[in-house]
């Protein structure tokens, strides 16, 4: 979930009308509830409904950021309610990329491999060439979701390959090394390979033990049960 000071700075042209202050209110309540409780199933729903359901014309970026949300909690149903949103509607380019990035995770981790494979079919060549102009070590969102993709469709090994992309680690705490990890151990899970599981698991622990430091008292455990759920299958 992004920052208050974030969210301002994405939406600066926003930030200079009267009424950005208090949707800034709101935003910055349910961010202190974020960084107390983590996430919940209960911020999924305020958000949406603050942000989404309860406004006129809401943004296309806070659509897609309550699905994101409510895929954080499994649930990928509500998810997608979010997303088909804005199925007909148009887009600027980064809010497209990152619509097709979680609408294909979105589908992949429930389980529907044709449509997964036809809305990537549809929207591949928006995503590469999206994905040209950024550098490498920003697209793992996009390798996670083609992955899962490969994944819902049972080609572990192209999934597989997909995570091998390049990406260079950041530091020590770097969160999108972590989830291309818990995302092996999720794709070894539902492979049913458990020596490559156990290894996978093991490296994703590994990375998160580099850790110095977190953001918020339940980080820890909260990375640490995304491990044990993709172990279960569960992402």
């Amino acid at each position: 979930m992004l920052s208050p000071a974030e969210r301002k700075k994405k939406n600066f042209a926003k930030s200079l009308l009267p009424s950005f202050t208090a949707e800034m209110k709101k935003y910055e309540e349910l961010y202190q509830l974020f960084a107390n409780d983590g996430y919940t199933k209960e911020l999924c729903d305020l958000f949406a409904d603050q942000f989404v359901n309860e406004v006129k014309k809401p943004a296309h970026d806070d659509i897609i950021a309550a699905a994101s949300l409510y895929n954080r909690v499994y649930d990928h149903k509500s998810a997608e309610f979010y997303l088909e949103m804005l199925s007909e509607k148009k887009m600027s380019s980064d809010d497209k990329f990152a619509w097709c990035v979680e609408m294909l995770k979105t589908i992949s981790l429930l389980g529907r491999w044709r449509d997964a494979e036809d809305f990537r079919t549809e929207n591949i060549n928006f995503m590469q060439n999206y994905a040209a102009k950024k550098p490498l070590d920003e697209m793992a969102d996009m390798y996670i979701s083609l992955a899962l993709a490969d994944c819902a469709a049972k080609r572990y090994p192209e999934a597989l390959k997909l995570l091998k992309f390049g990406y260079k680690p950041h530091g020590r705490n770097d969160t999108s090394l972590l989830k291309i990890f818990i995302t092996v151990v999720y794709i070894f899970a539902r492979s049913g390979d458990e020596e490559g599981l156990e290894g996978a698991v093991s490296n994703a622990l590994g990375c998160l033990k580099l850790f110095s430091g977190y953001d918020f008292a339940w980080t820890k455990e909260y990375y640490e049960k995304c491990v044990s759920d993709a172990a279960q299958g569960i992402l």
